[in-house]
């Protein structure tokens, strides 16, 4: 635990920990401006897209906020981490219904992995 509060005062992982407030911090504006958009307008495409590429990046950085904190005993910032952190998975979980560009992508996805994953069956040229 010792270990994890020095690497959190180091300038290394200030900067790691400022990367991924502030990661957390785009993904909540962007969730603002898809939730205060026009239904179906391009505006609301780019700030889901943007919303659901940065959701598990930020839910990772708050979460490793969180434990920094809780390993140093910072309890109000244990519980305002917490907050946000619920909140994030939340409107992630539940807001699915949104037209983004990953919409879809799961299966196209999963196909295109299968493909190449898949053993290539080719025949060997004849040795004559």
């Amino acid at each position: 635990m010792e270990a994890v509060s020095a690497f959190s005062g180091s300038m290394p992982g200030q900067i790691l920990l400022a990367v991924g407030q502030t990661i957390v911090v785009v993904c909540v504006c962007f969730d603002m401006v898809r939730e205060l958009s026009v239904p179906r307008s391009h505006r609301r495409f780019v700030a889901s897209t943007v919303f659901r590429t940065l959701a598990i990046p930020a839910v990772m950085a708050n979460a490793l906020t969180v434990f920094i904190a809780l390993v140093v005993s910072s309890w109000v910032d244990v519980v305002m981490g917490m907050f946000v952190l619920v909140a994030i998975v939340f409107r992630f979980h539940y807001n699915k219904d949104e037209d983004n560009w990953w919409k879809g992508k799961g299966k196209k996805l999963a196909r295109w992995a299968r493909r190449q994953l898949a053993g290539r069956t080719s025949t060997a040229p004849a040795m004559g």
